[in-house]
């Protein structure tokens, strides 16, 4: 584990676990690089190299007032696989972390990166426009605002249950992984916890997949409550040439913990493909 200091002087945190070919993880919002450890801890105990950062205004990194959006997302992580070194990458994205990849590839290229896998993601762009009328309204993402000012803390204990479909009848809750989602959660900061709503929801990724020119994995839960997989990995997986589309049926927004047995062969499947 370390740190790194980008251009505008913002420390980002990160892990990096075993050694191989290089495995980097981008998390969601409002999350950490601790979303990710059953992934890395299972691809780092079978040969290779996981890196995961918390993106700035998360985790444990800085929390700047500035560069909440993809963009600068997108330049940190290019400026951490530069300090680090990373060659013939395999990016993987959750949610804002998928539109973190995306526009890191639409922005620095494929030199680095060997494969890519969008998991839950929010590309090609979240918010209901005339161009994109399946999207959702900004009431959806107004409403999200009005609660992380209202109560910040209250609101991530209620967003783990559709975050995990621990709302649907039947459901086995996890009061755990409830409680590990409202502790990472609450590590961000509140301009990262407000400005990156905007960042996630308005930002129109469709050129940034056009550029993709790697082998791709699309993986998303047809009961994602947060990101709805018709508006998202159904037209991102069309737009990159050559996707995979893997659907789970029933699967949450939050499949990495909740499925993370499945998602790990998944992912370990594609990578050695």
């Amino acid at each position: 584990m370390g740190t790194i200091i980008t251009k505008d002087g913002t420390e980002i945190y990160y892990k990096d676990w075993g050694s191989g070919q290089p495995i980097v993880f981008s998390h969601g919002w409002p999350l950490s690089a601790d979303a990710f450890e059953d992934q890395m801890f299972f691809l780092a105990s079978r040969g290779y190299r996981c890196v995961a950062a918390d993106r700035r205004g998360h985790g444990r990194s800085s929390q700047p007032w500035t560069g909440n959006d993809l963009d600068t997302y997108a330049d940190d992580l290019a400026e951490l696989v530069r300090q680090l070194d990373l060659k013939k990458a395999i990016h993987v994205g959750h949610s804002t972390g998928g539109g973190e990849v995306a526009r890191y590839i639409g922005r620095h290229g494929t030199s680095r990166v060997a494969k890519a896998v969008l998991i839950g993601a929010i590309p090609p762009v979240m918010l209901k426009s005339a161009a994109n009328p399946g999207g959702l309204p900004i009431e959806v993402f107004d409403g999200l605002r009005a609660s992380v000012q209202a109560d910040r803390s209250q609101f991530w204990k209620e967003l783990s249950l559709p975050f995990y479909s621990y709302n649907r009848p039947g459901a086995k809750v996890s009061e755990g992984v409830r409680e590990s989602f409202w502790l990472q959660s609450m590590m961000a900061g509140f301009p990262a916890s407000y400005f990156c709503i905007k960042a996630f929801s308005e930002t129109d990724l469709t050129e940034d997949l056009k550029r993709f020119d790697v082998p791709t994995l699309v993986l998303h839960g047809d009961d994602d409550q947060i990101v709805p997989y018709a508006n998202s990995a159904l037209l991102s997986s069309k737009i990159i040439r050559n996707a995979k589309l893997v659907i789970y049926k029933d699967a949450p927004h939050g499949m990495c913990t909740t499925l993370k047995d499945r998602v790990n062969e998944e992912l370990i499947g594609f990578i050695k493909t």
